[in-house]
């Protein structure tokens, strides 16, 4: 792959990355919100306020691959907050749900267990991306089989599964009582805010592109490499 393909590969993983965080409040906000929140303010701003994280995360993540090269420990905290911050925000409901909410006006369900399943696959996602173990510890050793890469794309993949059926399990019990309490679901909500959050991805996407290609000090990133200064000339 060359070069140029890789980077934009790049921004490509990030624009999905940004609206999967967006679907999973989409999912959060119709079926995992806590029953005193439902209907709330907080509620009606949730999906909108998601919407706005996922340019935000797009528009950190693609330009932290223009510090790779300068600034590689800056390049990795932007990106790194890149996506913990929209993650932390799209589960404030589960945080609430799980930690603090106690009562009768609380569901506690089965899907709970599966709840608390996904949240710690997803943090343990993290601290493999951020940490890069177990081959910081042992070097040349899990070049091909085992290094932190691949172990926080299984996790991803284990704690997704988590979190789809504790959904499907919130979607089947809380049903009648989430459709007689809770907003409509009209065009405005739904299709109008992905709609437009897709176009501002796909903006934002372009503008990284055509920045990759026309900023002067992109060419050092395309290269992939510092240049090494030159060795003394023979005489």
């Amino acid at each position: 792959m060359s070069t140029h393909a890789r980077h934009i590969c790049y921004f490509l993983d990030y624009n999905a990355l940004s609206l999967y965080s967006l679907g999973c409040a989409f999912t959060y906000g119709a079926y995992a919100m806590p029953d005193r929140w439902v209907n709330s303010l907080g509620h009606h701003c949730f999906v909108p306020m998601a919407a706005i994280n996922s340019l935000i995360c797009t528009s950190l993540s693609c330009y932290s691959r223009f510090l790779e090269l300068g600034w590689p420990r800056w390049s990795k905290t932007i990106r790194t907050a890149a996506f913990v911050y929209p993650f932390f925000f799209d589960n404030i409901p589960l945080f609430f749900r799980l930690l603090f909410c106690f009562g009768d006006d609380c569901t506690w369900n089965d899907s709970v267990a599966s709840y608390f399943y996904h949240l710690f696959f997803a943090l343990l996602t993290g601290f493999l991306f951020a940490s890069h173990l177990p081959e910081r510890l042992a070097p040349g050793r899990f070049d091909f089989i085992g290094h932190s890469h691949q172990l926080f794309h299984i996790c991803a993949v284990v704690g997704t599964h988590f979190q789809l059926e504790a959904i499907l399990g919130d979607m089947n019990s809380r049903r009648a009582w989430l459709s007689a309490h809770s907003p409509l679901a009209t065009f405005t909500r739904t299709f109008v805010i992905l709609g437009a959050t897709l176009l501002g991805n796909l903006l934002l996407f372009a503008a990284f592109t055509v920045a990759l290609f026309r900023l002067p000090g992109s060419i050092r990133i395309l290269q992939g490499s510092l240049l090494e200064p030159e060795g003394p000339k023979e005489k």
